[in-house]
């Protein structure tokens, strides 16, 4: 076990309080399981386009969701963490740890993450009750791809040196070795990438619609 594949320290005199209403009582009302569907890929891969569009495809049918966004995580619950390979993975505990209150309290939660390492994506499908309760999906893009569409300029600037520890840059990208769904964002239509996902989705019977 590697310095950081270690689980995290527990605070101490705690204990977990059982809910009264349970996860499947939850899901039965919601008409729906509920899961975690990680997106994963390069900056400019399209992971947020992506999860934005699905959410909005489950919930024309009808599902209770919910997008973590990279971004907007990093404004508010990991707003005091930076870039270093310590703080991306406490960036993806956290995450995690939310995303699995969701999942209990029955909802899909989506989340847009460069999550660039193996061992944290893996560390967040060991949080869930079920291997079937998170599904990873990566949204792949050559580099080049990504770096044409750099709608933010985070390329150039990691080019000139401006931003260290980019991924893709100066900092590596682990591809997923077991992914659920691989998109190719920069071939097929955004309806298309949809699609594939709800499919996917359908087939696995976290909908049922």
């Amino acid at each position: 076990m590697t310095e950081n594949s270690k689980p995290p320290k527990k605070s101490a005199n705690t204990v977990w309080h059982q809910a009264s209403v349970s996860r499947s009582q939850r899901e039965k009302l919601m008409g729906h399981r509920s899961g975690i569907i990680w997106f994963t890929g390069l900056s400019g891969s399209g992971k947020s386009t992506l999860a934005h569009a699905v959410e909005q495809e489950l919930h024309k049918l009808g599902c209770h969701t919910f997008v973590f966004d990279g971004d907007n995580v990093r404004h508010g619950l990991c707003g005091d963490l930076g870039f270093t390979e310590e703080d991306r993975t406490e960036n993806i505990r956290r995450i995690g740890q939310m995303s699995r209150l969701f999942v209990d309290a029955g909802v899909l939660a989506l989340t847009a993450f460069i999550s660039p390492f193996n061992v944290d994506r893996q560390r967040v499908r060991m949080m869930v009750e079920n291997d079937s309760d998170f599904i990873e999906i990566y949204c792949r893009c050559p580099l080049n791809v990504c770096e044409d569409r750099d709608v933010k300029g985070l390329y150039k600037r990691a080019r000139k040196g401006e931003i260290s520890n980019f991924t893709g840059i100066s900092s590596p990208y682990e591809e997923p070795e077991n992914a659920d769904l691989i998109v190719d964002t920069d071939q097929m239509r955004l309806s298309d990438c949809v699609n594939q996902v709800v499919e996917l989705l359908k087939n696995r019977d976290v909908i049922y619609l």
